[in-house]
């Protein structure tokens, strides 16, 4: 799961927005481009104003030391930001833009609009109260390596400055908030609350600051403590008779799926091909399990005291006893973290001998365990460096199974089998989310890279498991059928996403669907329903984009043919940075016509 950000961060002043002062009659193809870059460009340092903390995100520093207080004015001012923009983008005339400014005007008017539907239709800052957790931008400015310590520990504590009226500002905001999101903002925040402990104390004892300085930062970290453990206690004793359901709605779902995934298909044209490829992944891994029975259960190895067993006629169940069987394999759960780090080396090495994509070996890699206050959606993720700050550590996220009891751990590690750990490590490293986002950070276009599309990017990580195994990364018909089994998974997440939220699907019901029909242990299981519990849209990310992608490479191949080269279509897909993969699929396509 990437981790994409654009939090709901409210500005505390609004700087005028860039008008071009001219109308579609005046201009000419001629001078409409540059007219345009002009206008992004203020567009993009009024934006930092409104979002200071997307903007710290994406590795702007400029406002690092402002925290934004989420009140009814700010919301107002942000409102005002959508719709000024919105107006300025109108001056424009669409048929004198090049296409990649076309593309990059769709994807600033999909962003503006989307704001505004969040305000005004959506409303989650009131039923959402994990909407409210400040730890991450504070950790980042720990973390960070763009300027000295000592200029980040002084932001860091003038940020802290609007933490108590940040938190009270939530308190207003939330209205019979959903047993969901109020459960994971209780345990996101204080987990969050050895950033201004532990983290913090270890960072002070690094610079030369005065006692008085120390001191100050220390009290203030103290306070800062204490907001956010009142905001989880005022959550605890919440009077909540009348929560919200977490489930969206048919209606807000699909606005969320327009604006989100911004795909060519409708929200039901995609569910209708995920059930539809269910039926083709379970095709697939009956053959697989059919030809392995003999191998890994009609064997005389493997028949313990109990005698062979009876091969079973239901495909299904089939299918679900080979994986059971090959699933036995797997990493011990203090060696989790370090079998991914032995993992990346040799998925570069695969990639530079098959020539298949460009690593660039001087963006650094972090493989990490999980921080606290991000735990509770996602196993694994990754946090990348924004475009400003190209150079920055991008950090592999893992779940820790500290604490976990021996049959929950041992449910995890047969799903993160020897060989779905190894799709895992694809999918969020190499050459998936990382090397993806390490050119996203390069496009030319800064809107392309900030207006990070989810499916683009989910799309590709999932597009990239498949292609390494056609290029030959473990041809083994076990790899296969794991791997059959992980495409199922995120083939399974638009059905359950969808179903979830629109079709009222019960946890049962869910449990089924995750359990018997897309094989996954419980524990996975139950990770999902708590993460379709808290999110929406997200995982209809991952198979939209996959399907997208792989099927234009598919139309490519055939219509280049001995052309065609594979290095070439992913360094040049990936070149216009995470824009839709709709947008790319019309740049890349006019660009060939051209030769």
């Amino acid at each position: 799961m990437k981790k994409t950000i654009f939090p709901f961060l409210i500005c505390l002043s609004l700087a005028a927005c860039s008008n071009t002062g001219h109308t579609k009659e005046n201009k000419t193809a001629a001078d409409m481009n540059p007219q345009f870059d002009k206008y992004k460009v203020s567009f993009i340092e009024n934006l930092w104003k409104v979002y200071p903390g997307w903007a710290s995100s994406q590795g702007y520093h400029k406002y690092d030391s402002v925290l934004i207080v989420p009140d009814d004015a700010s919301r107002a001012r942000e409102a005002v930001f959508c719709k000024a923009n919105l107006d300025s983008l109108k001056t424009f005339d669409l048929s004198a833009l090049s296409d990649n400014n076309k593309t990059d005007y769709y994807m600033i008017e999909n962003q503006l609009k989307s704001s505004e539907w969040a305000l005004t239709e959506q409303k989650s800052f009131e039923w959402d109260p994990s909407n409210y957790n400040v730890s991450g931008a504070f950790a980042e400015i720990l973390n960070g390596n763009y300027d000295s310590l000592d200029i980040r520990l002084r932001n860091f504590n003038l940020r802290m400055a609007n933490i108590s009226a940040y938190y009270e500002a939530a308190k207003k905001n939330i209205k019979n908030p959903t047993l969901e999101h109020t459960a994971l903002a209780i345990d996101q925040n204080l987990g969050g609350i050895s950033v201004f402990e532990k983290d913090l104390h270890e960072a002070l004892n690094k610079v030369h600051f005065g006692e008085h300085e120390k001191q100050m930062l220390e009290a203030n970290a103290k306070e800062s403590v204490k907001a956010i453990k009142d905001y989880a206690a005022w959550l605890k004793n919440l009077d909540n008779k009348t929560p919200r359901s977490f489930r969206l709605g048919k209606e807000l779902y699909a606005k969320k799926f327009e604006f989100d995934i911004q795909s060519g298909y409708t929200v039901d044209q995609i569910y209708e091909k995920a059930l539809a490829h269910k039926k083709e992944l379970h095709k697939k891994m009956f053959e697989l399990a059919d030809k392995l029975w003999s191998k890994y259960v009609d064997n005389p190895l493997t028949w313990g005291q109990k005698g062979p067993m009876k091969k079973p006629t239901d495909s299904l169940q089939l299918i679900k006893m080979l994986i059971d069987k090959i699933s036995e394999k797997h990493v011990r759960p203090d060696s989790f973290q370090i079998t991914i780090e032995r993992q990346i080396p040799k998925l570069v090495d695969f990639i530079n001998k098959k020539n298949l994509i460009y690593i660039d070996p001087s963006k650094p890699l972090v493989v990490r365990k999980e921080p606290d206050y991000m735990a509770g959606v996602a196993g694994a993720s990754i946090s990348a460096p924004g475009p400003y700050d190209k150079n920055g550590n991008t950090y592999y996220n893992v779940g820790t199974l500290s604490g976990w009891d021996k049959e929950k751990a041992e449910s995890y590690l047969r799903e993160y089998n020897y060989y779905v750990l190894q799709i895992l490590s694809i999918h969020e490293a190499i050459p998936g989310h990382y090397t993806q986002l390490v050119y996203s950070n390069q496009s030319p276009s800064l809107i392309k890279s900030l207006f990070g599309n989810n499916a683009m990017i989910e799309g590709w990580a999932v597009y990239s498991e498949r292609m390494m195994l056609e290029s030959g990364y473990d041809d083994s018909p076990e790899m296969w059928l794991m791997y059959y089994k992980w495409n199922l998974r995120s083939t399974c997440n638009t059905i359950l996403d969808y179903s979830v939220h629109t079709k009222n699907m019960s946890k049962e019901e869910a449990m089924n669907l995750l359990i018997n029909e897309a094989f996954q242990q419980k524990t996975e299981a139950e990770g999902k329903w708590k993460r379709v519990s808290v999110t929406q849209v997200q995982l209809c990310c991952y198979f939209t984009g996959y399907t997208e992608i792989y099927d234009f490479r598919e139309e490519l191949k055939k219509q280049m043919g001995d052309k065609f080269n594979l290095k070439q279509f992913h360094e040049k897909f990936l070149s216009y940075g995470s824009a839709p993969v709709k947008y790319i699929k019309e740049l890349m396509t006019a660009e060939i016509k051209k030769k």
